[in-house]
């Protein structure tokens, strides 16, 4: 398993050197995009702008979000290359098994976009004047949002085994997500604090929220709660994937597009 992640990682690294100016315009784009709607907000408001802590909680939801599109981005989109490329076969046939390679793959593509989420967040403190803590803790909310995140693209990818091109789809998903992991679901209280736990990935968000905007410590009920909800939801898009898979073999869907 180890020589499989060190020659994704490898890939990965190839592709990012041989084509940089896509991973820049990312950064670019998506920090312009947050920039937009910060002028804009603060137009509405007029002088009387004013967002203090709520502001480093939306940042913080925003980013979170874009680490959510890539991941739904690049899982799907391999799918889809590989299928247009006459190589998904070869992926399927690997001794290792599509799960464990798309696995792989996935954890060497999420070593470079959280640096390129790391750029984002750089980016957006700089023009909006906003600090936030790094605890180390903040680690443990993170695996969960990311663990919930590649739920949904092997969800996702499920649905580019046997339907091909879903890019309308991914794209329409992703408007879901950013009202999701923008809205401070901690804050719900009574049968909505219950909806908001059930909610993917919006327990570890909302962990995050409170280590870095707001510099709590970190709450180890609401981190086991957030630890459940992430590996559900894994385990889930896994199962979706490998259900997929089996009904594509069976369809012989795998050598041809």
């Amino acid at each position: 398993m180890f020589e499989l992640f060190l020659a994704e990682l490898r890939r990965c690294w190839i592709q990012f050197r041989r084509y940089p100016i896509e991973a820049i315009a990312g950064i670019v784009v998506y920090a312009s995009v947050f920039y937009g709607l910060f002028l804009s907000a603060r137009y509405i408001a007029g002088s009387a702008f004013q967002l203090s802590d709520r502001l480093d909680s939306i940042i913080i939801g925003y980013v979170l979000w874009t680490l959510v599109t890539f991941t739904l981005q690049n899982l799907a989109g391999e799918l889809q290359q590989e299928t247009q490329t006459g190589t998904l076969e070869q992926v399927f046939l690997s001794r290792y098994g599509a799960i464990k390679v798309f696995l792989m793959r996935t954890l060497a593509n999420l070593i470079l976009q959280t640096v390129e989420i790391l750029g984002i967040l750089f980016i957006i403190m700089v023009i909006t004047g906003s600090r936030f803590n790094f605890p180390p803790t903040l680690l443990l909310p993170f695996v969960t949002v990311v663990l919930g995140a590649n739920g949904f693209a092997f969800a996702m990818g499920s649905l580019a085994l046997l339907f091909k091109r879903i890019q309308q789809l991914i794209a329409l998903s992703q408007f879901p997500f950013l009202f999701l992991l923008t809205t401070p679901t901690e804050t719900w209280t009574g049968p909505a604090k219950i909806l908001a736990e059930l909610l993917p990935m919006a327990p570890g968000a909302g962990l995050l929220r409170d280590l870095m905007a707001r510099g709590e410590s970190l709450d180890f009920t609401k981190l086991g709660i957030a630890i459940i909800n992430g590996v559900g939801y894994f385990a889930i898009g896994l199962l979706l994937f490998h259900l997929a898979e089996r009904e594509a073999k069976r369809r012989g869907m795998l050598s041809g597009y």
